[in-house]
């Protein structure tokens, strides 16, 4: 094979792909992440053998497709991170969030589970992780926050959020303004009242991998 029809393969071959990452942000979004691989290979215009070839598991596709909204989300850490005012950059970073999933069916999904063969999805993860906890400690030091939030705690309002978001898509869009607002204002200190205590992030990624691969009901 010549070098020229080496590159042609290649280039075609990287069309192909972004014309299946493009295909599956649109379907998925549309119809979330269950829809069959068939339909995203169909409204890409290549054939299954094809999406296969680039994406071996719908693992595989779904983290290439989100790869660019998982960089926005920790960006949006980082940005958080640098508003002056800690409280101000915690609750701007919660919104953005939630709006995020608002806005994007299956990204709702996405935050709420993991792809450890991602790497570059995962470490975008990781940085948001890291901005997000560092701007807890702010927001606690400022006196703002209340001290029993954990890190945890936003995992678990990502799952709640994605529930309200799936249920009243459609019907009552903004419906998940209305919970955030409740949440933001829960966590302010001092809070009312001892809360129990928080899952540990082990236990929190265990309950994600659950609720990514769901045990088979017993009859």
């Amino acid at each position: 094979m010549s070098d020229d029809c080496g590159k042609a393969l290649r280039a075609d071959a990287e069309r192909n792909r972004q014309r299946l990452l493009v295909a599956a942000r649109e379907v998925f979004a549309e119809r979330g992440l269950d829809v069959p691989i068939e339909e995203v290979a169909r409204h890409a215009g290549v054939g299954v053998a094809t999406l296969y070839r680039r994406f071996p598991s719908r693992a595989d596709l779904i983290a290439g497709a989100f790869e660019a909204k998982m960089a926005g989300y920790a960006d949006a850490a980082a940005e958080a991170l640098a508003e002056p005012d800690p409280w101000v950059g915690f609750c701007r970073y919660v919104e953005q969030v939630c709006a995020m999933q608002a806005e994007d069916r299956a990204f709702a999904n996405v935050l709420t589970m993991t792809f450890p063969l991602a790497k570059r999805l995962e470490a975008d993860r990781a940085r948001a992780y890291h901005d997000y906890v560092e701007l807890i400690d702010r927001a606690k030091a400022a006196g703002r926050l209340r001290a029993d939030f954990s890190p945890e705690d936003l995992v678990m309002m990502l799952m709640a959020n994605a529930g309200v978001v799936s249920c009243t898509t459609g019907a009552a869009p903004d419906a998940w303004r209305r919970l955030v607002a409740y949440l933001i204002q829960a966590f302010a200190a001092p809070g009312a009242a001892a809360l129990p205590p928080a899952p540990s992030p082990q236990a929190m990624y265990r309950a994600l991998l659950r609720l990514q691969h769901p045990s088979p009901r017993k009859e």
